[in-house]
């Protein structure tokens, strides 16, 4: 029952087949309610004209036994003084219920009785108001049935009031509700079964989109082909918003994916070269001591643990590493880190104003300046100058050469992972193409952003900008 019941379309048209029904069945007890009392009007409206024909002829002095009562089984009449005693009676009317006075045989001599404490008796030939309405059955020539009866006061010749009781057939009226309710218990069955089926079809047409994004979806895990995408239906609704959402994911996830290949296999192609020099000189040495290149060694063991250090702080970051909450001083920063530096061909100037604080990781910070002054080294041909100020919000951080610059077309390019310039093509000075691309991927990651432009000399110009703390 569980998994009948456990789609969205079953579901859906459960939850509008009971809906529906409740709202039926509260509509069709409210239908059948006010049929109810306006058959029951028609009829207390039926009952009154009879009762007030009848009053009006005793009021007009008409002797009991010369009334022109209606026919019984339409309109059963009932005539009584204020003692119960029958004063006359509709021809066949053998049974009544519902007025209070049982008995259906008329008085042969009525005498006049007077309660002189009715003060509210109309007067001589004058008859009063319908007082109420009663529901009683009544048994004509054989045939008993339900009637609904009105009661009219009127005081006749002998200035004794008595009571008129005349009934209208509710047979109609139980008729019309029968037949009504048995209408609906027909056609109510009938309509939730179209609701239900016409939800169905309705949810089923609905969901197919869904069905297909689905389908897709598992015939690309199956095939690990992420360059396929799901259909979009062509509409504005719920399921082509997820259709286009689903389309940006798997393309960010094949952005993904490729990038990382491309990361494995010019990570690979970046270290067999290191490696393969390292043990040529290695297995030279070990062959002609004599000719050992100590120093070659050294410097392809520094340059591939730099690598390794480069390619784990990658991969750390493409894992989401969040950088730290330390509150940094950029200007002490700045001069703290170009301090620590030795080796440096060219002397770094440092141009820092002092009062820019700002929020993050010292170690990944200095991996950026550090990052940026050792590209400025590579190609700056006498000056590299470090400022440091803050404007506005950001604080701001540029790295400055009077090298050949950065041509406009490739400013970007620069920044991403094992991309060298002509110039720098050569493992040993221009190193593995790195540097400028962990440098971008840090600073976003700390909420800023890093972008290259000319100097005042002529070079290029690396800006830093960040959040202050």
């Amino acid at each position: 029952m569980r998994r009948v019941f456990g789609s969205i379309r079953a579901k859906a048209t459960l939850g509008a087949t009971l809906v529906v029904a409740v709202a039926l069945v509260a509509a069709g007890l409210a239908v059948l309610l006010s049929l109810r009392s306006n058959l029951s009007d028609q009829a207390d409206a039926e009952a009154d004209n009879a009762a007030r024909q009848v009053a009006s002829q005793i009021a007009a002095r008409t002797p009991y036994r010369d009334l022109d009562l209606p026919d019984g089984e339409d309109h059963p009449v009932q005539v009584v003084d204020k003692d119960d005693r029958v004063l006359a009676v509709s021809e066949d009317l053998e049974a009544i219920q519902g007025t209070g006075v049982p008995g259906v045989k008329p008085v042969r001599n009525p005498g006049a009785h007077r309660d002189d404490d009715e003060d509210d008796d109309p007067e001589v030939g004058e008859f009063g108001e319908v007082t109420r309405h009663s529901t009683g059955r009544a048994t004509v020539d054989g045939d008993k049935a339900a009637y609904r009866f009105a009661e009219v006061e009127v005081s006749d010749v002998r200035d004794e009031t008595v009571l008129v009781y005349a009934g209208a057939p509710l047979e109609a009226q139980e008729s019309a509700v029968g037949t009504a309710a048995t209408a609906m218990l027909i056609g109510l069955p009938a309509l939730l079964l179209v609701v239900g089926g016409t939800t169905w079809l309705v949810t089923r047409r609905a969901l197919r989109p869904v069905e297909g994004i689905r389908a897709e979806m598992a015939a690309i895990t199956a095939s690990e082909d992420l360059s396929r995408r799901v259909p979009e239906p062509d509409a504005h609704d719920e399921v082509a918003r997820l259709a286009r959402t689903t389309n940006e994911t798997l393309t960010a996830l094949e952005a993904s994916v490729e990038r990382q290949r491309r990361f494995v296999a010019d990570a690979s192609h970046e270290l067999r070269s290191p490696i393969a020099s390292l043990r040529t000189q290695l297995e030279v040495g070990a062959a002609h001591p004599e000719l050992l290149d100590v120093d070659g060694a050294v410097a392809d063991t520094v340059r591939l643990q730099q690598l390794a250090a480069d390619l784990l702080l990658l991969a750390r970051l493409d894992a989401g590493e969040r950088p730290g909450e330390a509150n940094l001083d950029l200007a002490a920063f700045v001069r703290e880190e170009v301090s620590q530096r030795s080796g440096d061909r060219l002397p770094v100037e440092v141009a820092a104003v002092e009062g820019a604080e700002l929020a993050g990781s010292r170690s990944q910070l200095g991996r950026v300046l550090g990052n940026l002054l050792d590209n400025a080294q590579r190609h700056a041909h006498s000056r590299i100058t470090v400022e440091a100020r803050a404007e506005g919000t950001r604080a701001v951080l540029t790295v400055a050469d009077d090298g050949d610059g950065v041509p406009a077309e490739e400013r970007e390019r620069i920044f991403q992972r094992f991309v060298r310039l002509d110039d720098a093509r050569s493992r040993d000075d221009g190193g593995a193409g790195l540097g400028l691309a962990i440098a971008r991927d840090v600073v976003e990651r700390h909420g800023g952003r890093l972008t290259v432009g000319e100097s005042a000399a002529g070079g290029a110009l690396f800006r830093v900008e960040l959040p202050l703390g």
